[in-house]
C-alpha cells in the first residue's frame, strides 16, 4: 500500500507538515493530484454534499474549480490527536462573472494507518467581498512561504 507521509499518530510538528501538504495540493487545483491523498474509500462531508470514494472526490474537486475561479487557499492547525487533526481555512476566489468571495471553514479529517485521508468534514461559509478586500495576491499555485498565515492576516 502506498504511504502519503507524514503519518499517524501526529505531533504538533507533523500535523502542521501533513496541513501545509494539504494547502499546497488543493492550491494546485489538479483534482487528481489532490483526490491521491484521499484512501479509495474515503467519506467526506463538504457542505450539503456527501461523497464517497476517491473518484467521487475527483469529480467533486473538477466541478469546484470549473466553478471557483482563481482560488486561493490557507489552511491552519486548529488542534490534532492521534490519526485525526482539524482545521480551519479560508480561500478566496471569483465566480465567472467576476463577483470575489472569501469562504472560511473547519474541517475535520481521520488518516489511516498510511496517512490516506479516510474521512473529511468540512464546514464552509461565503462572505461576498469586493475585489479590493482580496488578502491573497500571491501567483497561482503554492502560496510562497513568507505570505502570511491565517493569524497573521487577522482571519
Amino acid at each position: 500500500m502506498k504511504t502519503r507521509p507524514p503519518l499517524p499518530p501526529f505531533t504538533l510538528e507533523t500535523a502542521t507538515q501533513k496541513v501545509r501538504l494539504a494547502e499546497d495540493g488543493w492550491n494546485s487545483r489538479d483534482p487528481v493530484r489532490v483526490a491521491g491523498a484521499y484512501s479509495e474509500d474515503t467519506r467526506w462531508r463538504n457542505r450539503a454534499e456527501f461523497i464517497v470514494g476517491r473518484a467521487a472526490a475527483q469529480a467533486f474537486l473538477e466541478r469546484k474549480w470549473a466553478r471557483e475561479l482563481d482560488y486561493r487557499l490557507i489552511k491552519e492547525v486548529w488542534a490534532f490527536d492521534g490519526a485525526r487533526i482539524a482545521v480551519r481555512f479560508a480561500y478566496e476566489w471569483h465566480d465567472d462573472s467576476g463577483h470575489w468571495f472569501r469562504s472560511y471553514g473547519n474541517e475535520n479529517w481521520q488518516f489511516n494507518e498510511s496517512g490516506l485521508m479516510t474521512h473529511r468534514h468540512a464546514s464552509i461559509n461565503d462572505l461576498p467581498i469586493p475585489e479590493s478586500d482580496r488578502k491573497y495576491h500571491w501567483p497561482l499555485g503554492r502560496r510562497p512561504d513568507d505570505h502570511p498565515g491565517l493569524s497573521a492576516l487577522g482571519l
